[in-house]
């Protein structure tokens, strides 16, 4: 079903409300900028208890609606920025240049729900970033322990050790290398250090 077959699901009041609770986890399997977990606590956080709260689950969808809207229309102005680039005959992307299609990061509130993220992880899954003798983990439990201590921000050296770290992390997935670890725990390093480079950018 289409997110928008699922949002009318969870505004239709005549269905039970777990299964329009059920509809909100189908909206958030189609649009989850900070990973499916991250993003229903993260809505939790802004909107409620929405597993058992009406309200909270309007909430809850209006808020995913919004930050939809925002990705939505950076998308049709990446599309248009692409369109007048291959009318110059630039027929790919410049390399480095931000594509929106594939969303990284929260739409309308990108440093607050990286910072949720970079919580979410240590919460939940504090396995993936226990120091480790991989050579990175390490760095980023420093990170991860100092952003959440501050509230989202870091030194200029932790900055600059963050941004070795995610340049590292991003050759070894590419590399596919087996000797680097399995691809699995490299990603998530990956995605918790960018959830850091969120959380802490200027606002």
């Amino acid at each position: 079903m289409s997110f928008g077959g699922s949002a009318r699901r969870v505004r239709d009041v005549t269905l039970p409300h777990a299964w329009r609770v059920s509809a909100l986890g189908s909206c958030v399997q189609l649009y989850r900028p900070i990973g499916f977990e991250a993003t229903l606590s993260f809505l939790r956080a802004k909107a409620g208890p929405f597993r058992t709260d009406e309200a909270a689950l309007l909430r809850a969808l209006a808020v995913l609606e919004a930050s939809r809207s925002v990705w939505q229309e950076e998308k049709r102005a990446y599309a248009a920025i692409r369109r007048r680039a291959k009318r110059r005959g630039e027929r790919g992307p410049r390399p480095g240049e931000a594509n929106p299609y594939r969303p990284t990061h929260w739409y309308g509130a990108r440093r607050e729900a990286a910072l949720h993220a970079v919580g979410f992880w240590y919460r939940r899954r504090p396995a993936v970033l226990v120091p480790g003798d991989d050579g990175l983990s390490p760095v980023l439990w420093e990170c991860v322990l100092a952003c959440l201590d501050s509230g989202g921000r870091l030194t200029p050296a932790q900055r600059q050790r963050l941004a070795g770290c995610v340049e590292r992390l991003t050759a070894r997935l590419q590399s596919g290398r087996r000797d680097d670890g399995p691809a699995e725990h490299v990603r998530d390093l990956l995605t918790v250090a960018r959830h850091l480079e969120a959380a802490v950018s200027p606002p």
